[in-house]
């Protein structure tokens, strides 16, 4: 029988990522491995059988959207994944980027513990223009955006969550919030702040700050989202092998939602409901679809990943340290 590919897992990728073409009969009785290319780029073999060859997705992907898998030797039908091609260069993401109601994206310059950068949030038009937005926050943590439209940073040098103005200029709304990560809005317009070593905040709407759950400290940051049953849904990546997912119901009450993840750390919540995590630990980094029931499902792979978001029209963004990829709205999931 002619060699032929089946299926590529996962479907979504970046360069760096580890895809894995299924198929069969795949050409390996040469003094060589068979050339594999990405689009127009060629591609590292790093596993080989005659049914399955795992590559690494190459640098140098430009555009985001349909690309090309091609093995040497296999004909037939085209296979296609969906490449999240670099989307913004030179930042330093701790934790999710956010979207506001326009399609803005809105990104981190963090710095080392205490660092003084120029500039603190950027903001990245849907045509990539990106634009100096607010300075002189110190360590810009992680990002929020509440029911009227207004951008919340937390610091953790500071422990302090800002508010930020449509012009940029910010005034702190909590303080004494220990080492301040993740925040996330409820549906009543309360704000969740997670304070890695080891407390979940409830703030209210005047900025006063109450106690509403304790966790496992983190020893990088805890990550924050709101789900459909009201629920808040963390992360806390420690040194252990495997981290959980924990959700905190209204009442503070937690729970661990999925405890084999390795180093979890941005999550954010589809249209329907359903979780998104990402995980860190080399050699299973991507992004993680996590059903109401059943195991995990990589669903984007690339390497070194903190963050992700979604705008309300399914644009899909993930974060690495120093580059934000997307993938346009026709190709995304829908997010909430």
């Amino acid at each position: 029988m002619p060699p032929r590919v089946t299926a590529i897992r996962p479907h979504w990728a970046i360069e760096g990522g580890r895809i894995s073409i299924e198929g069969t009969h795949f050409p390996l009785d040469q003094p060589r491995l068979p050339d594999v290319r990405v689009g127009d780029l060629p591609a590292r073999v790093v596993y080989a059988s005659p049914s399955s060859i795992a590559v690494i997705v190459p640098t140098g992907i430009l555009d985001s959207g349909p690309t090309t898998v091609r093995i040497e030797g296999v004909t037939g039908e085209t296979a296609l994944i969906e490449v999240a091609a670099p989307f913004a260069t030179g930042l330093h993401q701790v934790d999710n980027p956010v979207f506001d109601r326009d399609g803005n994206l809105y990104v981190t310059y963090s710095g080392a513990r205490g660092e003084h950068v120029p500039v603190s949030i950027f903001r990245v038009r849907a045509n990539g223009t990106r634009e100096t937005f607010s300075s002189g926050i110190v360590n810009p943590t992680s990002m929020a955006i509440d029911g009227e439209g207004r951008l919340y940073v937390s610091s953790r040098f500071e422990g302090t969550v800002y508010r930020v103005a449509s012009d940029g200029s910010a005034e702190p709304f909590a303080t004494d919030l220990g080492v301040a990560c993740g925040l996330a809005f409820g549906a009543d317009g309360t704000l969740f702040v997670g304070d890695r070593s080891g407390t979940i905040f409830r703030v209210d709407e005047r900025g006063h700050a109450t106690k509403f759950a304790s966790l496992p400290p983190s020893v990088a940051a805890f990550h924050l989202a709101i789900g459909p049953d009201a629920a808040v849904y963390v992360s806390a990546p420690t040194l252990a092998p495997y981290d959980s997912v924990y959700r905190l119901d209204p009442s503070g009450a937690v729970t661990t939602r999925y405890a084999g993840f390795g180093r979890p750390q941005g999550l954010a919540v589809g249209a329907d409901g359903t979780l998104f995590v990402v995980e860190a630990l080399a050699g299973a980094s991507g992004l993680y679809r996590l059903p109401a029931g059943g195991a995990p499902e990589l669903v984007l792979a690339g390497p070194g990943l903190v963050g992700v978001a979604f705008d309300p029209h399914g644009t899909l963004v993930v974060c690495s340290n120093d580059t934000a990829y997307r993938l346009p709205a026709r190709h995304g999931e829908r997010g909430s």
